[in-house]
């Protein structure tokens, strides 16, 4: 057999399978013939379709937090809850299990509770944050921390503000809930030490103040 004829190869039969030889040689004609006529690969994306990348130095950021713009400079890891706790000595949003488990860093991110330390402070910019320190207006309690200093809603505290943020953002869903509505609503907060009993008392009567405050009618125990 001739050197010419060892080297033409017959196309192949519509059930042959592939070879891993046919598939390089294809491929290689493929992207030589777009190179050739001036074209890269589709895969390449052009200047103006490439994501800005932002870091890993700090960056610029503006967090609008109980209604006041804060500027800071971090870096884009940076969590709400650092940089709450770190940068702005806003201390109330306890690190606890730092892991979106538990809820003692629970703040209200657009009116929903969120953990704030499973939300990057830079994607938290254009929004409305509240944290604990800003939910007593003019030093007056609000409703929700009323209820949970009646009720003994708290043993060593640490869980507490979150329990709070959780109870208000739900009740401001929930105006007129039942106990088990409050069981399941604030089942995303944990405490160590078992004070259920006066958290969810204390939820369901800042609901009979608030609606009291409204000229409403509650539900009250079940």
């Amino acid at each position: 057999m001739s050197w010419k004829k060892d080297k033409v190869r017959k196309p192949a039969k519509p059930n042959e399978a592939l070879t891993r030889r046919d598939f390089l040689q294809g491929a290689g004609v493929a992207v030589s013939g777009g190179l050739l006529v001036g074209r890269e690969p589709a895969i390449a994306a052009s200047p103006d379709e490439k994501a800005k990348v932002l870091g890993p130095e700090a960056v610029p950021i503006t967090l609008r937090i109980n209604g006041k713009a804060q500027k800071l400079t971090l870096e884009p890891r940076v969590t709400l809850l650092d940089a709450l706790r770190n940068h702005l000595d806003m201390t109330g949003a306890k690190k606890m299990c730092d892991r979106g488990t538990c809820g003692a860093c629970t703040v209200i991110l657009d009116g929903k509770a969120v953990y704030a330390c499973s939300v990057l402070a830079i994607a938290a910019q254009g929004k409305e944050i509240l944290t604990i320190e800003g939910l007593a207006a003019g030093g007056k309690l609000h409703p929700v921390m009323t209820a949970f200093v009646e009720h003994d809603a708290h043993q060593c505290g640490f869980c507490t503000p979150g329990f709070v943020m959780a109870s208000k953002a739900f009740l401001d869903k929930n105006p007129n809930p039942l106990q088990q509505d409050v069981e399941e609503g604030l089942g995303g907060n944990l405490c160590r030490c078992g004070v259920y009993v006066g958290v969810r008392q204390a939820a369901l009567d800042a609901a009979k103040a608030r609606l009291g405050e409204k000229g409403g009618k509650a539900h009250g125990k079940v």
